[in-house]
């Protein structure tokens, strides 16, 4: 710290006891003012960090944001001062690719989490911890009618396979239970779930999907992938009242604000949902901004019927369409183009994955839809088979319709080629990357998914910036917790579990890693007038950190925590034990 700014804090420090908020003060203005000082304020603004002595508040916006004198100024009578105490704010995290009701239904669910997020180390553990929480969940499994687990990971468990329907029977033979895999794109009942769902004996395969077999029969072992899973998990979430999708989003929104996020993405989500948005936000603006993705296969009538918004209402908005291409590549459903180092069971060496929609003229009258309505649309694309798919779509139909400013965004892009992302820069394509996949997978893609070389270029951001590509980072909750510092570990570190380096090259610096999370992020939403930076004008969307992620060991960015979330001014979160210091 210089000299120059060790003297305005001394300055701002004296002033600081005249600067309550005492009657006569208050009733000079209408609209008392806050300032921010005291610790590192990091403003995202530029190419290297800067930062400011202070930043104001008035009516949930920036006022101010510079040195700590002219601050005083703005900031005028009455106003309330917050010192940071030497810690760190910054602009509010953006989240990229996320899934806000699903975070809550996790939240609300048996945490099947492998560690260091939960205790799901192998089977026999998955069976306690859901049986525990079924006798702690009576009211939950009244209203499902089903027992349900979520975020098993087979490649973290002891046994490194799937637990079956024979498993699951332990938990309940009488009531349908469900295991939801981390990825979220494969699944486990036990038998009285699979007689429910109609999977008995002999039953064919859903178009899209996988119902896996007892060795040499036809029977379901229990273990479903991609369609198979979704199709009954929607008809469980689609008998949901507006009142339990209530229940759900309060949920997510708790478990996004304790991780610093002043925005959340609803991805693929459903009519009824959006529904329940919109009747909350008629109600009184929702605790943080959420931009709603609806699925165009499944409700391209109902898109059609209530639009997309550039601007938000009670900060809800519908900011496009969403669009899935395959799956999960830990889970072995994404779809590539050369194959998996080590097939599923029952499946050939030259497995390669699946597409969630063969006929490609399907998947390009999906994208030229959005782009004659002026939809933004984002892509689940893994597997660089689907990025293909998706990247001939996208320049079908920017030559059909044009393709200025459209930012249309290839969600995970886990498995991107070189020539891919020139494909992208050249269509102005966004990837939003799952750097997360580096520690939580890593190991098991160089082991099992990918092999080495593959595994080294998982989440290429260092290919994409040396590109100078706009690009994103997200943590796909409930996959992986919402946590915006697992983000920057990952896509800083790149390492895995077991403390292995995947991929040096495509390390990003702890600067640009925040700003996939903030400047960048903004960006993708068409955002970037409104938030992602400290400047005046902007929304006052704020987290405050323990210490400053540009100053610390880069290997203790996970260590980082965060003490307060403000939503326009106000706090939506704050870690209990730990208070600003406040005048």
């Amino acid at each position: 710290m210089d000299m120059k700014h060790l003297i305005s804090l001394f300055f701002l420090a004296l002033l600081l006891a005249g600067c309550g908020e005492s009657p006569q003060q208050t009733s000079e203005t209408d609209n008392p003012a806050t300032v921010y000082f005291g610790g590192d304020i990091l403003t995202m603004e530029g190419d290297e960090p800067q930062y400011a002595e202070a930043v104001v508040v008035r009516d949930g916006k920036i006022a101010f944001v510079g040195a700590s004198d002219e601050a005083m100024k703005a900031a005028g009578a009455g106003h309330r001062m917050v010192d940071l105490k030497g810690k760190t704010l910054l602009p509010g995290f953006i989240d990229a690719h996320g899934h806000l009701m699903n975070a809550g239904f996790q939240a609300l669910s048996a945490n099947l989490l492998p560690p260091p997020d939960g205790d799901g180390s192998d089977i026999a553990a998955l069976i306690a911890i859901t049986k525990k929480w079924a006798e702690e969940s009576p009211k939950f499994i009244e209203k499902a009618g089903w027992i349900i687990g979520f975020g098993y990971d087979d490649a973290q468990l002891t046994e490194k396979q799937h637990p079956t329907a024979d498993d699951l029977d332990q938990v309940s033979e009488d009531i349908p239970v469900l295991f939801i895999h981390q990825s979220g794109h494969l699944g486990v009942m036990n038998h009285k779930g699979l007689e429910t769902v109609g999977y008995t004996d002999g039953v064919k395969d859903p178009k899209g999907g996988l119902i896996r077999r007892v060795a040499g029969t036809q029977k379901p072992n229990g273990v479903l992938e991609e369609m198979a899973v979704f199709i009954p998990l929607f008809t469980l979430l689609g008998d949901a009242t507006d009142e339990d999708n209530q229940t759900l989003i309060k949920a997510g929104i708790k478990a996004y604000t304790r991780y610093g996020f002043t925005t959340a993405q609803e991805g693929r989500v459903n009519d009824a949902a959006c529904q329940t948005y919109l009747t909350m936000a008629g109600q009184g603006p929702l605790p943080i901004d959420v931009v709603a993705y609806p699925d165009i296969q499944a409700y391209g009538d109902y898109i059609k019927s209530v639009g997309t918004q550039s601007e938000f209402t009670n900060r809800f908005r519908i900011g496009g369409v969403k669009l899935s291409l395959d799956g999960s590549p830990q889970g072995k459903t994404a779809w590539l183009t050369q194959p998996y180092k080590v097939p599923p069971p029952g499946q050939p060496a030259s497995y390669k994955g699946y597409p969630a929609i063969e006929d490609f003229e399907e998947v390009k009258g999906y994208v030229a839809t959005a782009f004659a309505n002026d939809w933004q649309i984002i892509a689940h694309c893994n597997g660089d088979a689907a990025i293909d798919q998706y990247i001939r779509a996208v320049r079908a139909a920017a030559d059909e319709h044009g393709n200025d400013d459209r930012r249309t965004v290839v969600i995970h892009a886990q498995t991107t080629r070189e020539d891919q992302l020139d494909s992208m820069k050249a269509l102005g394509m966004i990837p939003s990357f799952f750097s997360m996949h580096t520690y939580y997978w890593g190991d098991w893609h160089r082991d099992e998914t990918l092999g080495e070389e593959r595994a080294q270029r998982i989440s290429p951001t260092g290919s994409a910036l040396r590109r100078g590509m706009v690009l994103t980072n997200h943590h796909d909750a409930p996959v992986a917790n919402p946590d915006a510092l697992r983000i920057l570990d990952a896509a800083v570190n790149r390492t895995t579990r077991t403390g292995k380096l995947l991929g040096a090259d495509q390390r990003m610096t702890p600067y640009q890693a925040l700003k996939s999370i903030t400047e960048w992020a903004a960006y993708q939403y068409f955002d970037e007038d409104i938030k992602g930076t400290l400047a005046e004008g902007k929304l006052a969307d704020f987290v405050i950190l323990d210490k400053n992620p540009l100053k610390i060991d880069p290997q203790n960015l996970h260590k980082l925590q965060v003490i307060e979330t403000i939503k326009e001014g106000e706090a939506v979160y704050r870690k209990e034990g730990d208070e600003l210091g406040m005048n």
